[in-house]
């Protein structure tokens, strides 16, 4: 679960790690009372959406008088922001946040994941903050510094000091302690969270010295969130497919692509090779789709159905390996899910396993039009010739 950026620094401002003071406006009016209430000039104009690249997209401007921060956020909200994270487009701008301008002397990437080579969590440290922290790494590696830290230990102040002692230029006293008293805090949020992603980008050291978390990005571990019913509060539908939200619901595996083959499958390996199979047939997938093994009947017929309500869908590939799946579970399913909407796109079936010969006598009796494949080569050879 991804957190905004203004609620991600109300965390890091409870933790103790310094961020500029804002205020979130979702009309122009409440942004002129904003700045007024913000110390500036300048101010910061901040779309607040669930995407990476707002600077490239045109969501991060400076305003240096009350009108700009409202001309800025009459041209922000409401309307769809365009980044190299969002694909084409875009997503529709709800609020901004209107935050005071520092005086920056250095800019810092600063950032905690799970290394999954190590499976311990690692800690991310760059000189080349405010930046594409991916073009860094793959253009100047040398640039991206990392320390593992180990489960018994904790995150230890020495990891911090051969981070900050590895800058070039080395920065004063003050702003390596408050350096590596920040990267002690990430690290607690990143724990007590349960976190995927904590980053700072950028953070950065102002010109008296001052160590301020200038931008914030938490995301939470969807498994985790039993334990964390407050974060649970914070999550923003408006952000999320509607599709993909109706999905949830149901507790199904659905992510929406941009393609125009509709996928239906149990496993998520089966899944990325079902869609490798439509890709090598010439068109593109629609959806990531894994029903799991424990689906029922309603399941598979909300799963089928979701994936009709995309208008951009062209044909449907179900292909079921059923193990814990049984195939007559899933056929049954696809029919009732046929007999509620109305399905007008060609039908590719491939069923293998427990029950096979049931699901196929399910779907045959059934009023559905479909082709069998044999195999994945055979479904890609079908669906390549309905598309």
């Amino acid at each position: 679960m991804k957190l905004h950026e203004y609620q991600a620094k109300e965390i890091f401002r409870k933790e103790g790690i310094p961020v500029p003071h804002g205020l979130l406006a979702v009309t122009p009016e409440e942004a002129e009372k904003a700045a007024r209430a913000v110390k500036g000039p300048p101010w910061a104009v901040k779309a607040q959406v669930h995407a990476g690249g707002r600077g490239k997209g045109g969501g991060v401007k400076i305003a240096g008088n009350p009108s700009e921060v409202v001309s800025i956020s009459e041209s922000l909200l409401g309307n769809p922001l365009v980044t190299p994270q969002t694909g084409p487009a875009g997503v529709r701008v709800h609020q901004v946040l209107v935050e005071e301008g520092l005086d920056i002397d250095r800019e810092y990437y600063l950032g905690m994941v799970i290394e999954r080579s190590a499976a311990v969590p690692t800690m991310i440290f760059s000189q080349a903050g405010g930046m594409d922290i991916e073009e860094v790494a793959a253009k100047t590696p040398e640039l991206i510094l990392k320390e593992s830290v180990g489960p018994a230990t904790g995150w230890m102040p020495f990891q911090g000091r051969n981070l900050v002692y590895k800058l070039d230029p080395i920065p004063g006293p003050g702003v390596i302690k408050g350096i590596m008293a920040v990267m002690g805090r990430v690290y607690e949020v990143f724990t007590r969270l349960d976190c995927s992603l904590v980053e700072i980008n950028p953070l950065v050291a102002t010109k008296d010295g001052k160590v301020v978390a200038l931008d914030a990005k938490i995301n939470v571990d969807d498994s985790a969130l039993f334990r964390h019913r407050d974060l649970v509060e914070l999550d923003d539908p408006r952000e999320k497919d509607p599709l993909e939200r109706e999905a949830e619901e149901y507790h199904l595996n659905y992510i929406r692509l941009d393609g125009n083959v509709g996928a239906m499958v149990n496993g998520a390996g089966l899944a990325m090779a079902t869609m490798d199979v439509i890709k090598h047939a010439g068109a593109e997938p629609a959806n990531f789709l894994d029903v799991g093994g424990g689906a029922d009947e309603e399941m598979i017929a909300k799963g089928f159905e979701i994936i009709l309500k995309d208008s951009r869908v062209k044909a449907i590939l179900i292909n079921i390996f059923g193990g814990i799946l049984r195939c007559d579970v899933l056929a049954r399913g696809v029919a009732a899910a046929a007999r509620k909407t109305r399905v007008e796109v060609p039908l590719i079936v491939r069923l293998e396993g427990t029950n096979v010969e049931e699901g196929r006598k399910i779907l045959k009796e059934s009023e559905l039009k479909f082709l069998v494949a044999e195999n994945l080569a055979d479904a890609a050879r079908l669906v390549a010739g309905q598309v």
